[in-house]
């Protein structure tokens, strides 16, 4: 049993644009199933939410759906998933309500594999409070988590650790797990960043040791949004600032304002789309498991087509990916050329690999010093072999004109 890579490339209308997307680890397109549902809900009937008629019973079934569907991806409990516009802006606001528990001799870990999106809300949270920033610092020659010192780093005064469950550059898939099992074992709670993982892996957050955990649907098929699952019983210890009328309840009390339910339908439809790539029947999470490995098998094989054909670009390429477990997403730099200079080459070809550091600024600076930007290629379920021609033909033809 093998992803049919052809029957879900026609159910995404802009793939007929004929451009070859390794933009995936930016956002990936959008299936019809979600832009229909999108427009099905925000068409109506539709009101705020309640119980009186069918419009605000709508409002009502499609947060709950969304709660339900983002729990069955992340084998969470959905009354602790929080809706939130972006991931940065889900843990800029947990950030600053768990800081309010925190003062001088507290410590926050970060590490520098992360976006900074995983970084900079902690260290401003603990900068407000006069809490201690401690790192967990990047290998470059392994593109791996330097993890000798993990008992040293977290020790007994940290309160939190904040950890990617892969890199957005790099995609190197740091072991959590381990991470979080050192995190709890001196009472601190661990943020998972897992905005890049999602679109990857199967996740199971209580097996990876997440207290709190982030994802965003536009990574998987889905509209632009994100939102984070935690414990109910973890959400109900922290007090957002909120409005005074607003509900208490959790987890709405993190959710400010009126929810835009076409989005959540959107996300809802998303996690269908992702858990219809398994043949036969089970539950939703069964078949997500399932659609996963599928996923997984195509994108791996992907992965080492491309690795393949920029080893045979020889010194002209440093490839910066090179951890033993990773995603499909590769990052590497020209020894004599621009990667904006080949970004537009490839352009011109239609094919998009972005240039720039992706707001992985701790990981860029760690990687890469003296390296203004590289080049960020990601395979998607959607990308196919034809795919990997045109990037490699593309790469070839750039560095022999």
């Amino acid at each position: 049993m093998s992803l049919d890579v052809a029957a879900l490339r026609a159910r995404f209308p802009s793939l007929t644009s004929g451009i070859a997307h390794f933009d995936g680890p930016g956002g990936t397109q959008t299936p019809t199933e979600v832009g229909s549902a999108i427009a099905a809900t925000l068409t109506g009937p539709l009101s705020n939410r309640g119980t009186s008629v069918a419009s605000d019973r709508n409002a009502e079934s499609t947060v709950a759906s969304f709660r339900s569907a983002i729990a069955d991806l992340l084998g969470a409990h959905p009354g602790g998933i929080v809706y939130g516009r972006s991931a940065t802006q889900l843990t800029y606001d947990i950030s600053r309500a768990l800081a309010k528990g925190w003062g001088p001799g507290d410590e926050v870990v970060v590490t520098e594999l992360d976006h900074d999106c995983n970084v900079r809300p902690w260290v401003q949270a603990a900068e407000s409070v006069g809490a201690t920033v401690r790192w967990l610092r990047l290998d470059p020659t392994t593109a791996e988590l330097d993890l000798r010192d993990l008992d040293d780093v977290v020790g007994e005064r940290t309160r939190l650790v904040a950890v990617t469950g892969a890199s957005n550059l790099l995609g190197t898939m740091p072991p959590v797990a381990r991470i979080a099992a050192r995190a709890h074992a001196v009472g601190a709670l661990v943020h998972v960043d897992g905005v890049h993982l999602t679109a990857h892996s199967h996740i199971d957050v209580t097996a990876m040791g997440a207290d709190l955990f982030v994802c965003s649907p536009y990574k998987f098929f889905g509209p632009h949004c994100a939102a984070l699952a935690a414990d109910p019983a973890l959400l109900e210890t922290l007090r957002p600032d909120k409005l005074l009328p607003s509900t208490d309840v959790v987890p709405e009390r993190f959710e400010l304002g009126t929810l835009p339910y076409e989005i959540m339908a959107g996300a809802t439809a998303a996690v269908d789309v992702i858990a219809s790539l398994a043949p036969g029947d089970g539950t939703r999470r069964e078949r997500l498991a399932v659609a996963h490995a599928l996923v997984h098998e195509h994108e791996h094989a992907l992965r080492q087509r491309i690795e393949a054909g920029l080893a045979e670009l020889g010194d002209q390429v440093t490839v910066h990916s090179r951890a033993q477990q990773r995603t499909p997403t590769l990052f590497f730099t020209f020894a004599d050329r621009d990667a904006r200079e080949a970004a537009a080459f490839l352009a011109e070809r239609d094919v998009l690999a972005p240039a720039g550091t992706f707001y992985a600024h701790e990981t860029f600076r760690a990687l890469a010093p003296g390296v203004d930007l590289g080049m960020r290629v990601g395979a998607a379920p959607y990308t196919d072999d034809s795919d990997v021609d045109r990037l490699l033909g593309g790469l070839t033809d750039f560095l022999g004109r």
